[in-house]
């Protein structure tokens, strides 16, 4: 529906120059100008014109040619606080760990600069509190997600968790602790074939070879590689939990498991299992010390007790001794 000022209340066809309508050129004027371009055949030997700038004096453009000496008296005037934003600009775009020489070599800025903050980054950026998180991994420092975060990051680059089974992680285990191994005593520990286990692994990259042994038959020796760092997130093979440790994360594990998730036993099975403990029988036969040197004491006390008691009472039961005015007979008058 238009209003009344238009050219007919039935055409509803906008004016020239108007939103929507006409343009001001005809088709044929326009086709004119415009004409059909050139084949993508005339421009094979055409060399491709520029289309960047940049000038060595662009603060925003890295000169690639500048010598270390340069960028080592660059660094020396930086603050702390810009010392730490360009080691997190350098660990962002970095694909692995750098270690404190490689940070060295890429910023020119001194190691105890760099050491320095290092260590008030991973005090910023750690678990709990950043989403990021500084690691020190493989002999380096990355950021890595918090891993907190894990399951929405998993969800939202839609890729699984990796994980190794139980024969990737016992070789991979013995492998970590007792390298350089060769294949027949990871066999002979195991005792099965580790032939597709070590291929799978190397195939990982979580192992490498390291040499041949000099023995009869050269023997392959295999150990850990700089992914396998990555991978668990340890410093160094020093990092590796002892036999100690692992023994005591296993009970504590084994501990929450038996409290969170069994149900509590009924008693006759409790006392059963008790029973069945090897470490029963040395705890009531410490329990038993512990009661015997208790009664000893009482004993002794309630015998102290009764002594006082005794000399109390002999004390209350004697006789007045007599007056020494009368034991000397009636005063003469």
């Amino acid at each position: 529906m238009t209003t009344g000022n238009g050219p007919d209340d039935g055409d509803e066809t906008p004016a020239p120059g108007t939103p929507g309508g006409p343009g001001q050129f005809s088709e044929e004027e326009i086709a004119s100008v415009t004409g059909p371009g050139p084949d993508d055949a005339e421009l094979d030997g055409v060399e491709a014109a520029a289309i960047e700038e940049g000038s060595d004096d662009d603060e925003n453009v890295p000169d690639l040619q500048s010598s270390f000496e340069k960028l080592l008296a660059k660094s020396r005037n930086l603050s702390p606080d810009r010392i730490r934003t360009v080691l997190e600009s350098v660990l962002f775009v970095a694909e692995r760990p750098l270690s404190v020489d490689e940070l060295y070599q890429a910023t020119g800025i001194p190691r105890d600069p760099i050491l320095q903050a290092l260590d008030q980054l991973s005090g910023i950026h750690r678990e709990g509190i950043s989403g990021v998180v500084l690691y020190e991994v493989a002999g380096g420092w990355q950021f890595r997600t918090d891993p907190h975060s894990a399951e929405y990051v998993r969800r939202y680059l839609r890729v699984k968790p990796q994980r190794l089974t139980r024969a990737a992680v016992e070789t991979l285990a013995i492998i970590a602790y007792r390298q350089p191994v060769t294949r027949p005593e990871l066999e002979d520990i195991r005792g099965v074939d580790c032939g597709a286990v070590l291929k799978a692994l190397m195939d990982r990259k979580l192992v490498k070879i390291l040499g041949k042994r000099e023995e009869v038959g050269r023997p392959i020796l295999y150990g850990t590689t700089r992914e396998f760092l990555e991978f668990f997130a340890l410093k160094d093979l020093s990092a590796l939990p002892t036999l100690r440790e692992f023994h005591e994360l296993t009970q504590e594990h084994r501990d929450i498991v038996e409290k969170e998730a069994a149900p509590p036993p009924p008693k006759a099975e409790g006392t059963v299992a008790a029973l069945s403990d090897p470490n029963f029988t040395k705890r009531m036969e410490k329990n038993e010390a512990a009661s015997e040197a208790a009664l000893e004491e009482l004993e002794e006390a309630m015998a102290a007790a009764e002594r006082s008691q005794k000399v109390s009472a002999s004390i209350l039961e004697s006789p007045p001794s007599p007056e020494k005015g009368d034991s000397e007979g009636p005063k003469p008058e």
